[in-house]
């Protein structure tokens, strides 16, 4: 049986907290308190586990984060933010 994998968000300068919360919503359904949450915690440390599912759904998912676009509440912001996966084990 295959160990599962953590979604791991990374941290950047650029998004808004608002922006965090609402793609954490959008993608992985959190509610906003658990969005609010990690966002507090991947400015931070830098990095905060998102979501821990099978490899497939973890690849898919740091593919829909790095894919959500830029933050329209920020003029500069030109991309979307990043993730990584690693294995839980």
């Amino acid at each position: 049986m295959e160990p599962p994998w953590h979604v791991i968000l990374l941290d950047d300068s650029v998004h808004s907290f608002d922006y965090v919360i609402e793609m954490l919503n959008v993608i992985f359904g959190h509610t906003h308190e658990i969005g609010k949450r990690m966002a507090d915690e991947v400015n931070a440390r830098g990095r905060v586990i998102v979501a821990t599912v099978h490899k497939e759904l973890a690849e898919l998912r740091q593919q829909q984060i790095e894919e959500y676009g830029p933050d329209p509440r920020v003029p500069e912001c030109k991309v979307s933010m990043r993730a990584t996966i690693e294995c839980s084990e």
